[in-house]
């Protein structure tokens, strides 16, 4: 499995919000640079997280979803303040008012190395990436629960704000029979093992290391396939959702994105003979 140390990911993942966020503005990007700086010489975690903490949200943050939502997992003073309270919370049918008072810290994924979404096609992750939504969800998805928490964001009057929470089945979701797969193929190592092609399609750096700096396409042994990918999920996932409507498709993309470095693999599933089966991995 691939790793990356906790401390350079918080570094980074600072930097890439202070330099992404304040881009619009000369003096906003001196003021990152500044910012940059004071994380370079910082090792100890908790003065990294404080530094994160006391750092201001850009103000250009609320023009991107992604940009944002990095200060609002990390910052409790923004999160606070983001928070549509009461916020309103549906579970089951039931509606409950959540006071700010009762609110936690919700961090998300801030402390993994990567997040994840489920697509239906290449053609849908390329159009999510260009589509500047006005409303974007962020699924928490347990898989041993089998529940989804939805977390619903808006962007009235150009700032982006939690309004509601959502808690709903595997089956209400808009990947049911897919999530109802990984559930029992992220769990189950002999369930997984039946459902990897043998041999798997590959696309990436090539795992020989004989093409060095090259992309290839080859095949590998289908128990290897975890060896790839930065690990394989036990229990929480993630989705978020810009709008993009899914089908119950032959085909589902699950993808890896690095935090700190963006990089990204794919496991590609393809529907055969009515079951899911991984069929590539695509780095």
């Amino acid at each position: 499995m691939r790793k990356f140390g906790l401390v350079a990911i918080l570094m980074c993942m600072a930097m890439l919000c202070f330099t992404t966020g304040c881009s619009d503005k000369k003096t906003e990007g001196a003021d990152s640079t500044a910012r940059d700086s004071m994380l370079a010489d910082t090792t100890d975690t908790t003065k990294i997280d404080s530094v994160v903490e006391a750092a201001p949200m850009p103000k250009a943050a609320d023009k991107l979803f992604a940009d944002f939502f990095f200060d609002f997992i990390s910052k409790k003073k923004v999160q606070m303040a983001r928070v549509q309270f009461p916020l309103k919370a549906t579970n089951g049918g039931k509606v409950r008012m959540i006071e700010r008072g009762a609110w936690r810290m919700e961090r998300f994924y801030q402390n993994q190395e990567y997040y994840t979404q489920i697509f239906d096609s290449e053609k849908q992750m390329e159009s999510v990436a260009k589509t500047k939504a006005d409303t974007v969800i962020v699924e928490k998805i347990h898989l041993k629960q089998g529940v989804v928490e939805q977390y619903v964001f808006n962007h009235p009057d150009g700032k982006w704000m939690l309004t509601e929470l959502r808690t709903v089945g595997l089956g209400q979701s808009q990947n049911a029979s897919f999530l109802a797969f990984l559930q029992k193929f992220f769990s189950d190592k002999s369930f997984q093992m039946a459902n990897v092609k043998n041999p798997l399609a590959y696309y990436g750096p090539d795992p020989n290391g004989e093409e060095e700096d090259r992309y290839v396409k080859t095949k590998i042994p289908a128990s290897s396939w975890s060896e790839y990918v930065p690990e394989v999920p036990g229990d929480q996932i993630y989705n978020i959702l810009y709008g993009q409507k899914y089908m119950e498709d032959n085909e589902k993309i699950f993808l890896f994105k690095g935090i700190a470095n963006g990089l990204e693999t794919q496991l590609r599933f393809q529907k055969l003979g009515g079951k899911w089966k991984l069929v590539k991995l695509h780095l």
